[in-house]
C-alpha cells in the first residue's frame, strides 16, 4: 500500500511539473494566425529551389543563397545579419549539363549525372566500356595497361527489387507509439576501431583508384545508382583540395540503363558510349565555406543568453535540394519572420543559422560550435586529424568557450519536408515535460509525441556532442527515403506546403518559449570517453 501511494505521489509530481511549465497561449495564437493565414514559407522555399537551385557547398549557387538569405533577414528587420566563414573547405565546383549515349551495339540515350567535384569532359568523348571489379588496392594491378581510352563501369548489374511498402509514409498512432520505446544501446567497445579501419580503407582505395584511372588514361567512370525505378542517386566523389588529383569524370547512372551495359559486356558484345559533361572547378585555391546567421535580440537581463534554430542550406546537385534541405531552411527563416511579424520581444536572443558543409560531415555547424561554444582539443597526430570528428580518439577534456553557458537550446530541421509529429528529446529526460507542454497547443495539427530516443546524422549532433541541448523534430517521412534523398527527384513537387506551414508555427513557438522561460533548458550529463 505504501509503495502504491508513493507511485501515485511520483506520478502526481510529474503531472504538476508538466502542468506548471508556462505556455503563452495568446502568443501561440498569434503565431498560428501568422503561420497558417499569412505564410511566406513557400515564397522562400520556391526561390531557394526554383530560382537559385541546388546549393553544393562552395558553389556559385551556394554563394547566391548566402547573399539572398542575408537580404531577406535584413528586409524582415533581423539584427546581426552576416556570413561566418569556416576555413579552407576546398575548391568550388558546378555543372551545367551531362549526356550519355550508347552508340553500340545499338543507339540509345542513357540517363546519368556527374558526381560532384569530378571534372568535365571538355566536349564529347567516346570510348568502349569495360567493367572492373576493384574492392582492394591489389585489384588495381589487374587493370594496368587496359584502361586507356576506355569508359570504366564500376559496378555489377543489380537485380530489380520490387517495393514491398508504399513509397510515401506518414506516421499513424501505432508508429508514434513505437517511437516511445527506447532501445538500450549495445556495447560498442570495438565499434570505433572497426569504423576507423573501414573509413581509412575506403578513403585510401578511393584516392588510389581516382589517381589510377587518370594515370591509365581512362576516359570516364560510371557507377550504378543506388536506387531503382529510374532514380539517379548521386553525391560526390570527395570534395577536392588544391593540389589534389581530380581524376576522371565520374557519373552515376540509372540502374535500368546501367544493367544492360553490363549484360552486353557479359555477352561479349562491344559497348561504345559517348559522354559529354560540362562541369568546372570555380576556384584554383582552397576557399572557406560560409554559414549565414541572423538574430532577434533579447531584451533585459537574459539578452546575453541564446536560443538557436537552424537547418543546412547546402545540398547535392542532382535535383534542387528541395526536401534536403531547402524545406528546413524555409521553415527556420519563416519561424524568424513570424516572430518579427507578431511583435515578439524575447528575453533571450533568438539566433538562426543556415549551415553549409552539412553533406560533407556537419562541417559548418561543427566549426561554429567549436568557435563559439566548445570543442575537444585538436589532435596532434596527423592520422587522427584526418579522421571525421566522430571517429577521433579522445584528446583531452572538453574546452568550453565563453558562450557555452549562455546557450539554452538548439532546434534543427533536416529530415525532409514532412509534417512535424513531435520532437526527439535526445535522452534529455528533464526536457520531456517541457516539450510536452509546448506541443499541446499543436495536437490539433498532428504534433503530439515527445520521444526519449536519439536521432542523428544532422547538425544538432554538433551541439549534442559537446553536451549542449540540441534537438531534431520528429517528421513524417513522406517519400524522403524512397525517392528523394540525394536524388534527381529532390525537387519542389515532392514537398507538402501545409506541412511546412505547420512546422514553421511549431518552431516559432518553441523558440519563443525557450527564449522566455525563467531557466535555460535542462542539460543531460555530458558523456566523455
Amino acid at each position: 500500500m505504501i509503495k502504491r501511494c508513493l507511485l501515485l505521489v511520483c506520478l502526481g509530481i510529474g503531472g504538476v511539473a508538466a502542468a506548471q511549465e508556462p505556455v503563452d497561449l495568446e502568443m501561440v495564437n498569434r503565431i498560428r494566425q501568422e503561420a497558417f493565414h499569412r505564410s511566406q514559407v513557400m515564397d522562400t522555399f520556391s526561390h531557394l529551389t526554383e530560382t537559385i537551385g541546388p546549393r553544393l557547398t562552395n558553389s556559385p549557387q551556394m554563394a547566391e543563397a548566402n547573399a539572398w538569405t542575408r537580404g531577406k533577414f535584413t528586409q524582415w528587420g533581423m539584427a546581426n545579419v552576416h556570413d561566418e566563414a569556416f576555413d579552407d573547405f576546398g575548391r568550388g565546383w558546378e555543372f551545367s549539363s551531362a549526356s550519355v549515349e550508347m552508340l553500340g551495339p545499338r543507339a540509345m540515350p542513357l540517363h546519368a549525372l556527374p558526381k560532384a567535384w569530378t571534372p568535365g569532359t571538355n566536349g564529347p568523348v567516346e570510348g568502349e566500356a569495360i567493367q572492373v571489379s576493384i574492392k582492394t588496392l591489389a585489384d588495381l594491378d589487374k587493370y594496368k595497361g587496359k584502361l586507356a581510352g576506355k569508359i570504366v563501369l564500376l559496378d555489377e548489374a543489380r537485380a530489380y527489387k520490387r517495393g514491398a511498402t508504399p513509397d510515401s509514409h506518414r506516421h499513424d498512432d501505432a508508429g508514434l507509439a513505437e517511437l516511445q520505446a527506447f532501445a538500450i544501446p549495445k556495447d560498442k567497445s570495438d565499434d570505433r576501431a572497426k569504423r576507423i579501419k573501414e573509413f581509412r580503407e575506403r578513403r585510401e582505395l578511393a584516392e588510389a583508384t581516382n589517381k589510377f584511372f587518370a594515370a591509365e588514361g581512362a576516359v570516364a567512370a560510371i557507377g550504378i545508382s543506388g536506387w531503382d525505378n529510374g532514380i539517379i542517386r548521386v553525391g560526390g566523389g570527395g570534395w577536392r583540395k588544391a593540389g589534389e588529383s581530380v581524376g576522371v569524370p565520374e557519373l552515376a547512372m540509372a540502374a535500368e540503363h546501367y544493367n544492360p551495359l553490363v549484360r552486353a559486356i557479359e555477352r561479349k558484345q562491344p559497348v561504345k558510349l559517348r559522354i559529354n559533361v560540362q562541369a568546372r572547378f570555380t576556384d584554383e585555391a582552397n576557399q572557406p565555406g560560409y554559414n549565414t546567421l541572423a538574430e532577434i535580440p533579447g531584451r533585459g537581463g537574459k539578452a546575453g543568453e541564446i536560443v538557436m534554430l537552424g537547418a543546412h542550406m547546402d545540398s547535392w546537385h542532382a535535383g534542387t535540394g528541395a526536401a534536403d534541405n531547402a524545406a528546413g531552411v524555409a521553415v527556420m527563416m519563416e519561424a524568424m519572420r513570424i516572430l518579427k511579424a507578431v511583435g515578439a520581444r524575447p528575453h533571450r536572443t533568438i539566433r538562426v543559422a543556415l549551415w553549409s558543409g552539412e553533406e560533407q560531415g556537419l562541417i559548418g555547424s561543427q566549426a561554429y560550435v567549436a568557435q563559439h561554444f566548445a570543442a575537444y582539443p585538436e589532435p596532434s597526430d596527423p592520422a587522427q586529424k584526418a579522421l571525421p570528428a566522430s571517429l577521433r580518439e579522445p584528446t583531452g577534456a572538453l574546452q568550453k568557450k565563453r558562450d557555452y553557458d549562455r546557450l539554452s537550446a538548439y532546434f534543427n530541421m533536416d529530415n525532409g519536408s514532412g509534417r512535424f509529429r513531435g520532437i526527439h528529446a535526445q535522452e534529455n529526460l528533464a526536457a520531456m515535460p517541457i516539450f510536452k507542454a509546448w506541443l499541446e497547443p499543436f495536437h490539433d495539427v498532428g504534433a503530439t509525441t515527445v520521444a526519449t530516443r536519439n536521432t542523428g546524422s544532422t547538425d544538432h549532433i554538433a551541439f549534442d556532442r559537446v553536451g549542449l541541448p540540441g534537438f531534431q523534430f520528429i517528421q513524417d517521412r513522406l517519400d524522403y527515403f524512397s525517392n528523394v534523398h540525394h536524388s534527381n527527384l529532390d525537387t519542389w513537387d515532392h514537398v507538402e506546403p501545409e506541412d511546412l506551414k505547420q512546422a514553421a508555427a511549431i518552431v516559432a513557438s518553441f523558440a519563443y518559449h525557450a527564449a522566455m522561460r525563467e531557466e535555460r533548458l535542462p542539460r543531460k550529463p555530458l558523456l566523455e570517453d
